[in-house]
Formats: C-alpha cells, structure tokens, sequence
C-alpha cells in the first residue's frame, strides 16, 4: 500500500480509503461483517476510515467504533462528517449550535476521545463560513477534532472557506472529498487544480461512479436490486432513468473491454485511476461485503500506462461528466429563486 502526505499537514494517509456508507440498514451489512472488512483493510495497510453522521442515520459510526475495539488508535486515521440533515431534525449545517452537538454525538458513536479528520459534508448557503470555521477552531482547541475538511464544495467555495481562514487567523480546510470517476470527471476542471493550489489534500469518493464501473450494470448481467437499491426505492428515492444513463452505460461498457486488453478489471483500473491523478491523495471505497472489498485493494499496486490513460480520455474526455446530476455540487446561485427576474 502507497501512503500519501495528506495536503501541507504533514500526515500520511493510504492510497485507498475504508468509506463507511454501506455500513449498516443502508448496506444491510452486520456488526461481524464490518468488523471483518475494516480488519482485512488495515491488514491490507488501509489506515483511513471515512463515514459520516448521516450514514445509517449513525449507525455507521457505531459499527465502525465497535469493530475497532482492540486496535491502537494511532493506527487509524479518522474521519467523519457533519452537516446533512440527521434523523429527520431540522439541525443541520455549518452553525456553531449544530457542530458542537454533532461532534459530541459523533464522537460517543465512534467511541474514541477524537476525530482526525471532521468534514462539512455540503456547503451550507444559509451559514456565513466564518462561523463554520469558528467553531471548528474551538474544537481543534479542545483536542476533539485533529483537522477540518470539507466535501463537494466548488473551487469558489474552497478559496472563500482559505481567504476566511486566513483573514480570520481560524482553521483551515486541510482537505476537500470530491466526486470523482472516469464517468464524472468535472472536477479536473476548477476543483482539483485549486485544492491542489492551495495545498490541499484530496479524497475522492464515488471511484467506481455508484457501481457503473464495478461491471454491476453490463448488459446481460443478472442485476438484482443490491439492498442498497432497495433501501432507497422504499425510501421513494429510486432514481428515475434519464438518457445519460446510456451514455454511462456504453461508456461503462467501452472501459470494461480496455481493462480486458490491459489485464486488469474494469474494478481495478477504475480505482488505479482515480487515485494516479496528481492532486489525488486517495480514493474511498465502500465495500459492503469482503468480497468487493477483495476485488478493490489489488488497485492499490496497478500504475495504468500513457497509452490506456489515452484510451480512457477518447472515452470520456477530461473534465468530462457524463451526467452532470452526478456532480453533486449545484450551486445555490443556479435554483430557480436566485436566478429568475
């Protein structure tokens, strides 16, 4: 495994990160078996662990607290997030009141005195960002949070939230957690070379582009719903189809016969991707059995040539996005009430 220094702080991270979002109601994952697949990541020399508060409605966070019982917590680097709405209550965002009882939840949770790494899961437009960073400088005080982050922000987020930091004299963002794919790479655009800056550490998520690349969704595939599908159809958030679904489908299908001829899986090659680009500290999976965690740490030790780089920018050209919903970051400055006259 390839360890990283996380942006300017000094800290090295792995190539491959153990997201924890499957983890739980959501993945239909046990206590046994997360505790199996964060054992056989760290034993793979994987030493992030990324969930966040939202994840299972907190009981990722849970199950990764009780699967790292018994294992130093120097080995482990941290991380989690705050900000999207939590249990259906209307505390959210960046405010000072929402992070200090989030942190607190989050940290009873996970069982540990600290967080490595605490993340703003989504720009929040109705929180000014001075106040946002305020109170994450107040629990870096108090040793309850070791570093800040932030996820899904645009470049133009990410230098306000450096020009309040330093204006300020407060904390600063040391890392942003984009979206990032062979399927969306939009981010090569503005929000990689601007982290990259500004010194910046980046962990992307998504890598396999919500099991586009992971060869789930090949025509003739037995595609049963995962329980993850499930999940979201009871909850009424089934995605309806629209017609980038087939561009990523037949893009998904031209990349699956390149990692054939390269003698990789489209799995592997996916990752190994994501986590070559320059500005790329590390790539989160979100393995919910060990066996997809199996198929994904190999990409670790794969270094994809020039010439099949190449080939997958004739497929999807950099910056790039073949659906632009799977960006994720909209700007509030495009709804309809802010840009209507």
């Amino acid at each position: 495994m390839e360890y990283r220094a996380l942006g300017r702080t000094g800290v090295k991270v792995s190539a491959l990160a153990l997201g924890g979002m499957n983890f739980g109601p959501f993945g239909g994952t046990t206590q046994d078996e997360v505790t199996s697949i964060v054992r056989q990541a760290l034993d793979a020399g994987v030493n992030v662990i990324d969930t966040a508060d939202v994840y299972s409605d907190g009981a990722s966070e849970e199950l990764i607290g009780r699967a790292l019982t018994g294992v130093s917590r120097s080995e482990v680097f941290l991380a989690t997030k705050f900000g999207l709405p939590f249990r259906g209550r209307s505390g959210c965002g960046g405010s000072r009141r929402w992070i200090i009882e989030a942190v607190e939840a989050s940290l009873r949770r996970l069982g540990t005195d600290y967080i490595d790494l605490y993340q703003m899961h989504r720009p929040d437009p109705d929180t000014d960002i001075g106040e946002t960073l305020a109170a994450l400088t107040h629990l870096q005080a108090q040793g309850k949070v070791r570093y800040i982050g932030s996820s899904t922000f645009s470049g133009a987020e990410i230098v306000e939230a450096q020009w309040e930091s330093e204006r300020q004299s407060l904390a600063r963002f040391v890392c942003e957690q984009p979206p990032y794919s062979i399927l969306a790479r939009s981010v090569e655009t503005e929000v990689l070379p601007t982290a990259r800056k500004h010194g910046l550490g980046i962990m992307v998520w998504s890598p396999l582009a919500g099991g586009y690349l992971s060869g789930r969704y090949r025509p003739g595939a037995a595609a049963q719903p995962s329980h993850r599908d499930l999940v979201r159809m009871k909850m009424g958030r089934a995605a309806e189809a629209v017609p980038e679904d087939e561009l990523k489908h037949r893009a998904a299908e031209e990349l699956f016969g390149l990692a054939g001829e390269a003698g990789l899986s489209l799995i592997e090659m996916a990752l190994a991707f994501a986590i070559r680009h320059p500005a790329v500290t590390s790539a989160t999976l979100g393995p919910r059995t060990v066996e997809q965690l199996q198929s994904q740490l190999p990409a670790a030790d794969v270094v994809l040539s020039d010439d099949v780089l190449d080939r997958i920018d004739q497929i999807v050209a950099p910056g790039r996005t073949l659906k632009p919903a799977d960006d994720k970051a909209v700007s509030p400055a495009l709804a309809a009430a802010n840009r209507r006259r």
